[in-house]
Parts: C-alpha cells; sequence; structure tokens
C-alpha cells in the first residue's frame, strides 16, 4: 500500500530492498547461517577440547544420579565432607566392578565370540542362497572379507598400538572426571549458584530451572538405564543359560554394555546372541532367543523404562535415531551414549523455558495446555 501522506518522507530505496519479500528472505538468511556457524564452532571447540569435555559430562551424569542419596546423607546430618567421600567410593567401587566383570567375562572369551558369530553370519547367508530370489552373497561375502581382513591386518594392529599410546589420555581423563565428581557432589548447588551470578531477574529464575531440569533428567537417564541395562543382562542372560547357549555369560555382559546405546544396542546385542545360538543349538535355539530378546525389550520399553524414567526422556523414536546418528558421527561411542541424554536435558529446559510447566513460546501446543 503506498503511503499517500504528502508530508511522509520517501522512503529510501535501500531500505525498500530489505523490507520487501525477497529483503526478509535474505536477511532469515544470513540470520541462519550465522546461527550454523555459531552452532558448528560449538562444536570443534567442544571436539578439540574432548579431553575435558567427556569427564566433565560423565561426571554431570553421575553426580546428577547420585543426587538424591547426597541429599539424603545431608538430611541425616552426615556433613558435605564424609558424605561425598562415601558416595564418590561407591561410585569407584561401582564402576571398578562392572569394569572388572566387563573385562574379565568378554577378554576371555572375545575371540571364540566373534568365531561363533561369524559362523552364524555364514550359516544365515548360506539359508540365504536358497531363498526364492536372488541375493547378491559375492558382494555381502567381499564385505566381510574385507573387515575380517581389516581385523587381521597390520593397519589394525597399528591402529591398537595407536590405542595403547592413548592409555596417558585415558587415565587424564579418568583422573579429572574423579575430580569433578567430587566437587559435584560436594559443591554442587554452589557452584550452579556462582554460575547463575552474571543474570538477574527472568534469566535468573530461567536458569534456576534449566538447572534443575538437567540434574533430574541425567540423574533419571542414568538411574534408569542403569537398571533397565541390568535387568536385560539378567533375563536375556537366563534364557541363554537355560538353553545352554555356549558363552552366556559373555553374551549377558554385551548386552547390558550395549542397553546403554537405546534401541541400536538391544538390537545389535539381539543378532549377536541369535547368531552364537544359530551356530551352537540350531536353528529352533535361534528362534527362541529371538523370542526372549523381544519379550525383554518390549517388558523394557513398555513398562520398565515408563516406571524408571518416567516423562523426563520421553522423546520421539525419531528423535532418538536422529540424536544417535549425530552422536556417533561427532564422536563415536561415546557419542551415541551421551546424544540421547543430552537431547532429553535441551528438550526439557525448552519445556521449562517460559516458566515452570510452561514451554518455549513456539513449542507450546496449539490446541490445549499440555506440555510433554
Amino acid at each position: 500500500m503506498q503511503n499517500t501522506r504528502p508530508d511522509a518522507p520517501p522512503v529510501p530505496a535501500v531500505r525498500r530492498l530489505w523490507t520487501d519479500g525477497l529483503g526478509t528472505l535474505a536477511t532469515r538468511s544470513i540470520q541462519i547461517i550465522a546461527v550454523v556457524l555459531l552452532a558448528a564452532g560449538i562444536i570443534w571447540g567442544l571436539r578439540s577440547l574432548t579431553l575435558v569435555v567427556i569427564p566433565v559430562l560423565l561426571a554431570l551424569i553421575l553426580a546428577s544420579a547420585f543426587e538424591p542419596l547426597m541429599a539424603a546423607l545431608r538430611r541425616r546430618g552426615i556433613g558435605s565432607m564424609p558424605a561425598t567421600l562415601l558416595v564418590l567410593l561407591a561410585i569407584l567401587l561401582a564402576l571398578g566392578a562392572v569394569g572388572w566383570i566387563i573385562v574379565s567375562a568378554v577378554s576371555s572369551q572375545w575371540r571364540e565370540l566373534y568365531d561363533q558369530a561369524r559362523r552364524g553370519i555364514d550359516q544365515v547367508l548360506a539359508w540365504a542362497g536358497t531363498l526364492p530370489f536372488d541375493i547378491d552373497q559375492q558382494q555381502i561375502q567381499e564385505w566381510l572379507d574385507q573387515l575380517t581382513a581389516f581385523v587381521t591386518s597390520a593397519q589394525f594392529g597399528s591402529g591398537a598400538l595407536a590405542g595403547v599410546g592413548a592409555v596417558a589420555d585415558f587415565v587424564t581423563g579418568l583422573v579429572l572426571m574423579v575430580v569433578v565428581l567430587f566437587f559435584l557432589l560436594k559443591d554442587g548447588p554452589e557452584i550452579w549458584e556462582f554460575l547463575r551470578r552474571p543474570f538477574t531477574g527472568e534469566w535468573h529464575d530461567r536458569a534456576k530451572r534449566a538447572g534443575r531440569v538437567t540434574v533430574d533428567t541425567l540423574g533419571a537417564y542414568a538411574r534408569g538405564t542403569a537398571t533397565v541395562a541390568a535387568v536385560d543382562a539378567v533375563g536375556i542372560g537366563i534364557g541363554l543359560a537355560i538353553l545352554q547357549v555356549p558363552l552366556w555369560p559373555a553374551l549377558a555382559v554385551l548386552v547390558f554394555v550395549l542397553a546403554f546405546i537405546p534401541i541400536v544396542g538391544a538390537v545389535l546385542a539381539g543378532i549377536i546372541a541369535a547368531l552364537v545360538a544359530l551356530v551352537a543349538n540350531g536353528l529352533v535355539a535361534a528362534l527362541i532367543v529371538v523370542g526372549i530378546v523381544i519379550v525383554v525389550n518390549q517388558l523394557e520399553g513398555n513398562f520398565l523404562q515408563p516406571v524408571l524414567m518416567g516423562r523426563a526422556l520421553k522423546l520421539h523414536e525419531l528423535v532418538i535415531l536422529i540424536a544417535l546418528t549425530i552422536g556417533t558421527v561427532l564422536s563415536g561411542i561415546i557419542g551415541a551414549v551421551l546424544a540421547v541424554p543430552l537431547t532429553a536435558v535441551a528438550w526439557g529446559i525448552i519445556k521449562v523455558w517460559g516458566g515452570p510447566g510452561l514451554p518455549a513460546r513456539w513449542a507450546r501446543p496449539k490446541n490445549g495446555p499440555r506440555t510433554a
């Protein structure tokens, strides 16, 4: 609509260029590019400081998981330092025990487990050759041969030696994690209060809500995932033991470890267990193992996770898969393990951004007050 006021100053041509439809699109494009560059810079910086970022994140998750225990000890009159030392010692003993069980169960039987799984894959390929439709077995076999050749090659050996050289980094990260965990357990609320000092008014309240959501979400994730992983390992391990599947202790431990990778881990553990059962006990036992894995996973997904984790980690499966993919691409296995809880934390903060129980404006449902 043209300006008809005779005394109105004319709109400069340059201003008209940035206020019409194309100008608005250009402005939004520049803003999007700036945001993408900022995100890329943050990700690059975090990847450059992996030796610091990963231990701090793991320490934050562990501190969040044991925050209720610390609060209970303080309510019973135990001082902050004794309570911190007790909880820290319990965490170290638990992690040490789990690590020892994993190493002792898998290291002594890993080669046999690999051979059994490989023979199971060969049997599946042989069965696939009897199907009425054509499957390019030669291409699949070439991929498997390339993988086997890489594992047994000098290149893989040199990579293993390089991994041995990274022991110092691992020890450094472990020591840093323990130190950070100690201070988060002892002075977590004070540390967060210090970090909130630059904020005032509404932003101070928002930061307080974000901190509470972060601790609750990470704590629920760590406690719930560990419990679910243990139940999965026990349930599937008992089934494998009853069927007399060889290497069942190592398979049960593998189920426990892979359960920390949502969706993908359970599927991978079930495939490996079924392949070992196929080789050692036949097709019927393998099908029974598949049934056991499905039943346990259904129990986990429909009962254990909703009860243990509540709504704090209620994310759509597509969001979980995308987060897993991004985490794996950026940081490998560690990224896959941390991707889901960090995504859940981000969504939790969004849900309280506008106030208690009030999501950010763009995330509010349009047809009701529901916030989940």
